[in-house]
């Protein structure tokens, strides 16, 4: 019996209800880790399905395609001599489990379903399943006929149980579980905080653990961030890459089981967990996950800890982003983005996190990866071998087309320049034009019906008459493609502007593009009242605050939950004209009355989040696979083809 075992997860680009295409990519990943001498595989929550399905979890389908898959990988020897940990949707006693299958040699050892579940922000698992409540107890799942014939046998362990070895004893859990408030650690936040919690769980009580998740944009709003683990007692051994175009990223580390025993048998840890009186039913398994023949192998050795990486927050948004615009590009069918410039910070920010996703994809490229290769093929009509973009410029002008549309009263000489400017940086295929014969069609349609003229206020005209020739420009805008609300994604949505300007401030130096900078410190202005001697329009001064303003009082109300009255209460201090400077203090200094105005402005100017899915109960994806490649298809054209042949017997 050997006391050094190597182990392995990994992070998979899944897509909600792509069945064989995730499979395909769980079978690689079995391989990959068999290739490095892994005989334990961890894989994502989910992965069959994939995480984002939402209300398909729902469809009775799903379920049977997820055993289809099972089974498929389960026939396939070359995925024999692992242990395989995979992640799928189960449904036992007529309730929905999330659950973690474990496999060895094309047989089911047992099912562990998920006993807490991820019901707040952006998760809603209580929707879809239901938690396992019975800590450390186990019954019999009844296995459907077709696992039934692999198995030998009927049943199988369903419940809260471990694996155990000859040299070891193993178990699972999921996401949440290790974040509620029985288990060692809090909520889940950024990869730092993760690692922190993860990293005190094994220091605390030694062990190894291997942290898979799911990577990429899968048909949802959401992005996974991989970041695939090991830690061995406290320490990281093996890290993958938080943003990656890798559809599969295996990491693999090898460990001395030894050490971990000595960790664990301390006189205080080991009197304790002496007398725990919890006892955890143990699945025996005659398999080990080391070898003699590997402790005798001078050359293999313990991984020793590593320095994990961290990503700031400037890189998040640049990498996160321009990853998510990559899947999304891909998988969508479509042939590239129009993102029209205004010459202001979020249009800039948008544009330079599209170049991001060049970037990305150009690296991509000089690695090698294959789905990329093929990607950048078809998106961009590259056509021979050896054909391929040197530069993300190059990629940037062939997919993506930018736009400034002017008013020649109202946009200025300086933001029509730095829209040309940044095109011209990033590669973009740009196009400059006005849209002064659109708007004044639809302002003479409104006079001829109305026999009245508004006027801007610059003009004589009140605030009511300066707001409806803005807003004529904005639809005019919005319905050929400006704004957020006019396009297919938002990718800086939910980034603040004080983000996003140290965004813009990294990627100036990062990216080498130095007209960046102008952005950075341009007024922030709609350009849609007209440009005299005297007068230039303002967000700031229209919206009554600045944004560094907007943006704390947006914190408060969303992340501390402050209403009106609690957030005046905070702010009159925080903002307190009277307070002593100090430095890095960049709040204003206001009276109580100026607190108590800001405060109601808010709250007047920011209605509640509008979108399609507050009064929308059928939750689903909006980036589906092909249907007509779909293994859901395909089981149709073979039920048909019986049902045909069925007819032919009896016509016959």
């Amino acid at each position: 019996m050997g006391h050094l075992i190597t182990v392995a997860t990994c992070s998979l680009n899944q897509w909600a209800l792509d069945f064989e295409g995730n499979t395909e990519r769980i079978i690689k990943s079995i391989h990959l880790a068999k290739e490095a001498g892994a005989r334990l595989r961890v894989g994502p929550e989910l992965e069959i399905c994939g995480y984002g399905c939402l209300d398909h979890l729902l469809e009775q389908d799903l379920y049977l395609h997820c055993w289809e898959m099972l089974q498929r990988i389960l026939l396939d020897k070359s995925c024999y001599d692992c242990v395989l940990d995979i992640g799928m949707p189960v449904q036992h006693r007529n309730q929905r489990f999330n659950c973690r299958v474990l496999c060895l040699d094309g047989k089911i050892l047992m099912i562990r379903p998920k006993m807490w579940l991820a019901n707040d922000g952006n998760y809603r698992e209580m929707r879809h399943f239901i938690p396992w409540l019975r800590p450390q107890e186990t019954e019999e799942y009844h296995l459907p006929r077709m696992i039934q014939e692999l198995q030998g046998a009927t049943h199988v362990t369903f419940g809260d149980a471990v694996v155990s070895t000859p040299d070891t004893c193993f178990g699972a859990e999921t996401c949440e579980e290790l974040f509620t408030p029985r288990s060692p650690h809090i909520t889940l936040q950024k990869l730092d905080v993760r690692l922190k919690l993860i990293t005190e769980a094994t220091r605390k009580c030694g062990g190894v653990y291997l942290y898979s998740n799911q990577k990429g944009c899968d048909g949802d709003r959401l992005f996974y961030d991989g970041s695939c683990m090991i830690l061995v007692n406290g320490d990281v051994v093996a890290q993958g890459s938080q943003f990656s175009l890798l559809d599969v990223e295996v990491v693999t580390a090898t460990v001395d089981l030894e050490e971990i025993r000595a960790y664990r048998s301390s006189i205080s840890r080991g009197l304790q967990a002496a007398t725990s009186k919890a006892k955890y039913q143990r699945v025996q398994v005659p398999f080990e996950l080391g070898s003699g023949d590997e402790d005798l192998d001078i050359s293999l050795q313990p991984s020793r800890p590593i320095t994990p990486k961290f990503h700031s927050v400037e890189e998040e948004i640049a990498l996160c982003a321009g990853a998510y615009l990559w899947d999304y590009l891909r998988r969508s069918g479509t042939a590239g983005y129009l993102v029209p410039l205004s010459g202001g910070i979020d249009s800039c920010a948008t544009a330079t996190i599209v170049f991001s996703m060049c970037r990305m994809a150009i690296e991509a490229i000089e690695q090698g990866n294959a789905q990329v290769i093929e990607d950048v093929k078809r998106l961009a009509k590259y056509k021979g071998d050896g054909v391929l973009p040197k530069t993300p410029q190059a990629l940037c002008n062939q997919i993506f087309h930018t736009i400034y549309m002017g008013m020649k009263k109202q946009s200025s000489r300086e933001t029509r320049q730095r829209a040309k400017d940044l095109s011209e940086a990033i590669g973009s295929y740009h196009i400059n034009l006005d849209i002064d014969d659109v708007y004044e069609a639809q302002k003479n349609l409104l006079v001829s019906t109305m026999q009245f003229e508004p006027k801007f206020k610059v003009e004589g005209g009140t605030q009511q008459e300066n707001l409806t020739l803005q807003c004529l420009q904005a639809r005019i805008r919005m319905v050929t493609a400006y704004d957020c609300s006019s396009a297919d994604i938002n990718p800086i949505g939910s980034i603040d502007k004080t983000d996003l300007k140290r965004f813009i401030h990294w990627a100036e130096k990062e990216f080498e593009i130095p007209c960046l900078h102008e952005f950075l410190t341009a007024v922030p202005t709609a350009e849609l009242e007209p440009i005299t001697d005297t007068y230039v329009q303002s967000d700031e001064v229209d919206m009554g605050m600045t944004y560094p303003m907007l943006s704390i009082m947006g914190r408060h109300r969303r992340v501390n939950r402050l209403g009106p009255f609690g957030m005046f209460q905070r702010l009159v201090h925080d903002w307190s004209a009277d307070r002593e400077a100090v430095p890095g203090d960049e709040a204003p200094f206001l009276t109580p009355a100026e607190t108590a105005q800001k405060v109601k402005h808010l709250l007047c100017m920011l209605c509640n989040d509008y979108s399609p899915d507050d009064n929308r109960f059928d939750l689903r994806p909006f980036l589906y696979p092909p249907f007509w490649k779909s293994w859901s298809f395909k089981k149709i054209d073979r039920e048909l083809a019986k049902i045909e042949k069925r007819k032919e017997k009896q016509s016959a």
